[in-house]
């Protein structure tokens, strides 16, 4: 439910709220580089005009600012506010938002390659790409961490790990959409800007898929 333009964003959140969602992602303003009080100013609006618990998203490669710790910290405060989807891939982060907002506050990876590194510095998840399509395998992984597994949570994140690297190869979701067309979920058209994944891509993310027995 995220924009570049607060007032956008807020019609956003009220209609996942009348849709009946039971939650809203909110990615950081892009392209105009608001300024950390300008950052806190919008998702506070946000959380004041919808009444819904809110995920706040921080992916510094596609929105060009980062929510520094001090202002999540701030954002922490607002009603709505349940967590972070961290996409910075600086895994201090977790610590250092731990430190600043407290235990409970729920951080959840947006970085697959690094999910378990984060899982050790204190995240709670991962808002995973490369469980669209391998959602089993990346269960299968988180639910080990729980259990203490750590050989095979090792074991997992390895046998995964081709699979980031696929996904990632050309500008997501273009990749990922070449993995649903394989499990027969969906097209791998894109939508312009994006453009279908080059071949290159496709045999990249079959060789991986195919090296999970997924397809």
């Amino acid at each position: 439910a995220g924009s570049n333009s607060t007032s956008a964003a807020i019609e956003l959140a009220k209609h996942a709220k009348e849709a009946g969602a039971d939650g809203i992602l909110v990615v950081s303003p892009y392209y105009n580089k608001p300024s950390q009080e300008g950052l806190f100013r919008h998702f506070e609006a946000v959380n004041n005009a919808a009444d819904i618990p809110m995920i706040v998203y921080n992916i510094p490669p596609r929105s060009i600012v980062d929510i520094s710790p001090q202002t999540m910290a701030r954002i922490a405060k607002l009603s709505n506010v349940v967590g972070v989807k961290d996409a910075t891939a600086d895994l201090a982060r977790p610590l250092i938002e731990k430190n600043l907002i407290g235990n409970d506050w729920c951080m959840l990876s947006g970085e697959d390659a690094t999910a378990v590194p984060y899982l050790a510095q204190g995240g709670g998840g991962c808002i995973s790409v490369t469980a669209n399509v391998a959602p089993k395998l990346c269960s299968m992984m988180h639910e080990a961490w729980q259990q203490g597994a750590m050989d095979r949570v090792r074991q997992l994140n390895q046998s995964l790990m081709p699979l980031p690297e696929a996904i990632f190869c050309e500008p997501s979701p273009a990749p990922a959409q070449v993995g649903a067309s394989l499990l027969r979920k969906a097209s791998a058209e894109g939508r312009a800007p994006l453009v279908k994944a080059r071949e290159t891509a496709r045999a990249r993310m079959a060789a991986a898929m195919q090296g999970r027995a997924l397809v």
